[in-house]
Formats: C-alpha cells, sequence, structure tokens
C-alpha cells in the first residue's frame, strides 16, 4: 500500500474521531437553533473541542428594551475535549443570541426564553397528533412558532451516551403531525394561558418498560430490584436482545443521559402500561426513577407529573346480585402511581374515564394534556386552582354502612348518571361485592345488604372499571382502595 493511500486513511480516521481535523468546536444536538432556554434557571452550555482550547459562550438579548446585559462564560476543554459552562439565568421571556467561539465560531439563530418540558414514557406519550381525535382540524390550528419541539430519536445503550438524533422544530401545520400529541397539547395549554414561549423535549418509545428509563446505578442501590438487572444481563449477550428496549437502563442511557443537564421547568411522564403485571414492585420503581431523574439534572425537586393509566380491556358489566368484584393488575398499577403523589412536586392526571376498551392508545389526547396543564399550574406555577378530581381521605363506619370523606371536591362532588357506580365493599371476610353508593352533601356513603359488618371499600378498582364520581370542576375521583390486603402481583418481580 503506498504511502499516500496510508495518509489518506489516516485522514479519514481523524475526521471520524473527531468530528474535523482541526477539531472545531462542536455541540451536542439540544444545543442548536431554534430552542427553547429555561426562564429563570441557570443555562449549562456544553461540547467538545480539541482538549485545551478555550471555549467562550456568550447569550445577548436581542430585543429593544430588553434591559438584561449580554452574558459570557468561558472554559477550558479537559483532556478528552469536552467542555461546560454555565451562564446566568435570563429573567425576562424573549429572544436572544447565542454565539459559541473557539478556533471556530457558532452562531445560534432563532433562540427563545421561556419554559422547558422533558415529555417521557411509552406509546401513549409518542403517540402522534395526526392519530389523535380530530386531528385534521387540531393540525390546521396549529400555528403555535413559539412552541418548539425537539423530538429524541431511538436510541438503546449499554452505557451512558453523551449525544442524541434530533433538532429543534416549530410548532404548524407542517410539523405538527408527527409531534406527541399529550406533549403539544400539554405545552399548547401551558403557552395559551401563560403567553410565554414553551420547548417540549420528547424523549418516548413505545412498548418501554420503567426499569429501561432509570440508571444502572440507581437499580443497584436496593436489592429489590436485583432480578431486573439480572434479566439485563442476560440479556447482553444474546444477539436477538442487542435493541431490546425493556433491557435496564438502556433508554436512560441513549435517550435520558445525553440530555443532561440541559435546563427544564420540568417533567410529563406518561408510562407504566408495560409495568401492569408487576405493579407492586413499580411502588418503588417508580419513585426511585424520579428521584434518580431528579440526581441526574441537579436542579432540585423539579416539577414531575405523569398520567394514571386510563380504563382499557373488555369492559366488565356490572354483575348479577351477589357478586365478587374481581381483583385487577391494572388497578393495582394505579395505587402505585397514586402512591407516588407522596413524593415532593408531584402531580397525576387521572384519566380513568377517557380510555378505550380496546385501544390500549386511546384518541383523546387533548383532554390528557389538559389535566396534565392543570396539574403543571398548580404544581409548577403556584396557581391556586382545582387540579385534580376527589380524592379519599378518609373512612367512617356509621352501623351497616361507610362514610367516605374526599379531597378535592372542586365545589362539591358529583355523580355522572343516574346512580352513583364503582364501589365495592366487603366484611370482615375481606370477599367484596357491589355496593349502593350516595352523596350526601360532601359525602358518599356505602353499603350493601348482605355486609352487615362493613371493614373496607374499593372504588374504581378493574381493568376498566364502571365509575362515575366527579367534582364539580369536571374531574373525576382518583380510582381507591380502603384495604391493604395483598393483590396479584404482591409477589411480581
Amino acid at each position: 500500500m503506498s504511502c499516500r493511500i496510508v495518509a489518506s486513511i489516516a485522514v479519514v480516521m481523524l475526521i471520524l474521531t473527531t468530528g474535523s481535523a482541526r477539531a472545531d468546536v462542536t455541540l451536542p444536538a439540544i444545543i442548536g437553533d431554534s430552542m427553547v432556554l429555561q426562564l429563570g434557571h441557570e443555562l449549562p452550555f456544553w461540547g467538545w473541542a480539541e482538549p485545551g482550547e478555550d471555549v467562550t459562550v456568550t447569550i445577548s438579548p436581542t430585543e429593544a428594551g430588553d434591559a438584561q446585559k449580554p452574558e459570557s462564560a468561558t472554559a477550558t476543554a479537559n483532556a478528552d475535549g469536552g467542555w461546560l459552562v454555565k451562564l446566568p439565568a435570563r429573567n425576562k421571556i424573549g429572544t436572544v443570541s447565542v454565539t459559541i467561539s473557539g478556533k471556530n465560531s457558532i452562531s445560534l439563530s432563532n433562540v427563545l426564553v421561556g419554559d422547558v418540558w422533558l415529555c417521557s414514557g411509552q406509546s401513549n406519550m409518542e403517540w402522534p397528533v395526526n392519530a389523535s381525535q380530530n386531528h385534521q382540524v387540531e393540525i390546521v390550528e396549529s400555528k403555535f412558532p413559539s412552541i418548539r419541539v425537539f423530538k429524541v430519536e431511538r436510541s438503546t445503550a449499554r452505557t451512558p451516551h453523551t449525544r442524541v438524533e434530533g433538532k429543534w422544530i416549530e410548532c404548524s401545520p407542517e410539523t405538527v403531525g408527527d409531534i406527541s400529541a399529550v406533549g403539544y397539547f400539554f405545552g399548547r395549554e401551558l403557552h395559551q394561558r401563560l403567553k410565554r414561549p414553551v420547548g417540549l423535549i420528547v424523549a418516548a418509545l413505545g412498548g418501554a418498560n420503567c426499569e429501561a428509563w432509570i440508571s444502572h446505578g440507581a437499580l443497584k442501590s436496593d436489592d429489590e430490584f436485583a432480578k431486573i438487572l439480572a434479566r439485563a444481563d442476560m440479556a447482553i449477550n444474546d444477539p436477538n436482545q442487542a435493541n431490546n428496549p425493556n433491557r435496564a437502563s438502556v433508554l436512560f442511557n441513549g435517550m435520558i443521559a445525553p440530555l443532561q443537564p440541559f435546563s427544564i421547568k420540568g417533567t410529563i411522564f406518561y408510562q407504566g402500561e408495560s409495568n401492569v403485571p408487576r405493579a407492586y414492585q413499580y411502588r418503588k420503581l417508580f419513585p426511585l426513577m424520579i428521584a434518580d431523574w431528579r440526581r441526574g439534572w441537579a436542579q432540585g425537586d423539579f416539577p414531575f407529573l405523569f398520567v394514571q393509566l386510563a380504563n382499557y380491556v373488555s369492559e366488565k358489566t356490572k354483575p348479577d346480585h351477589p357478586a365478587e368484584p374481581e381483583e385487577s393488575a391494572w388497578a393495582e398499577l394505579r395505587e402505585a402511581q397514586s402512591m407516588t403523589l407522596a413524593v415532593p412536586k408531584t402531580g397525576m392526571a387521572v384519566t380513568i374515564d377517557i380510555g378505550e376498551p380496546r385501544e390500549i392508545n386511546p384518541k383523546n389526547k387533548q383532554e390528557v394534556g389538559r389535566r396534565l396543564a392543570l396539574s403543571a399550574l398548580r404544581v409548577a406555577y403556584g396557581q391556586d386552582i382545582i387540579a385534580s378530581g376527589p380524592v379519599f381521605k378518609s373512612m367512617k363506619v356509621i352501623d351497616r354502612e361507610i362514610q367516605l370523606e374526599f379531597q378535592n371536591i372542586g365545589g362539591g362532588l358529583v355523580a355522572h348518571g343516574e346512580t352513583l357506580n364503582g364501589f365495592a365493599i366487603a366484611g370482615p371476610d375481606k370477599k367484596f361485592v357491589w355496593a349502593t353508593a350516595r352523596i350526601e352533601k360532601d359525602y358518599v356513603v356505602v353499603s350493601a345488604t348482605e355486609i352487615t359488618e362493613p371493614v373496607a371499600v374499593r372504588y374504581a378498582w378493574g381493568d376498566n372499571p364502571d365509575c362515575n364520581l366527579f367534582n364539580q370542576a369536571n374531574l373525576p375521583a382518583v380510582p381507591f382502595r380502603t384495604d391493604n390486603w395483598p393483590g396479584v402481583t404482591t409477589q411480581s418481580k
């Protein structure tokens, strides 16, 4: 082989490994034209350059009357070429220019300061606008240039990556069809209510289980998840599992870790269907994921909002009396989600009334986005609004009846229908039967003729329950049970 050919191969290899022959300053895809920078938060910028190279990032206002001065920060690339700077928070909504300078210079255009939300989960978060209800009208009316979306391309990885594929786009009739419907309708609601730009980072993948979104270190910190890690280790040597998105940590590594530490306002999350068989385990797994993400972003307890699973599977009509209501893994997963509200600065959108019996991806994503936005307005923006339906508070046994008290009654309790449905009651034998329920002022009173010594009540406890308790704010009651008896997923790992 001639010296000229050898030299040419060497040059090609250098370009492939460094991105250019002279190691120009480069940026991750999440930092680019048309992005949204988080209002009121310190702003990290990072990338790669030649080791030892000084890199300066400057943010300048572009609008007349913006009194906030330009800000700059400089860092020196480390031995691996990585660099990171943090600029002071921008406290005014608007347009800015961003320049990154080293041996070369990069100018980013059309950059807005507003609120950035990470939108993650499985297929119900990934589900696009063009497959949702009334999508033709929604697409035509979607010209919102101040709503920007960055869709993270699918990536599974055995170890944390530093780069993702994707680009920022403006919402318009030409672009919105392929955007996450839940993310878009959530962002649109906030944009219209708060009058500020909204950035949506969509990192979602259909069929993904919760542990795929959690770092290896977090899972390893609790012996309860040893089986999850063991399954992942077995899959490493299986060529058929190379792109399986349900291995522990692979989606965190490929789609979440590269986004850190991009400054965000909070997260919306729609996931759980793939963990239904292990619903009891989800009680610890889901809060672990939230803590893991908050630790990785190092922004403290940023708002984390999630969707409780909708009603699904064939409807079960109320059986002839007497009958025993069925156990439900779906109900246990919803319970695990409700329990996660004990984690600070979390909120939950209940969707038990808008699912579809034969479709795990219900089409009414508008209402899902609206309910998440209500939760955001309360949790993230401190607005004193009713953001949830009735939540069980306490019970009192009065003779042969149980009186239930609720929080978040939003002006009062109401039944959507002629009778109040969805309640079951049990005695000391722990056998539930369908109950008669009625609203008395701000309480629900439950009873059944065959239960003479009631001890427990369940509401909306089923895969696809017939339930209709709401508050005056037209938000559905959160499914619940007053007992803690072992369920069908108690031993699942």
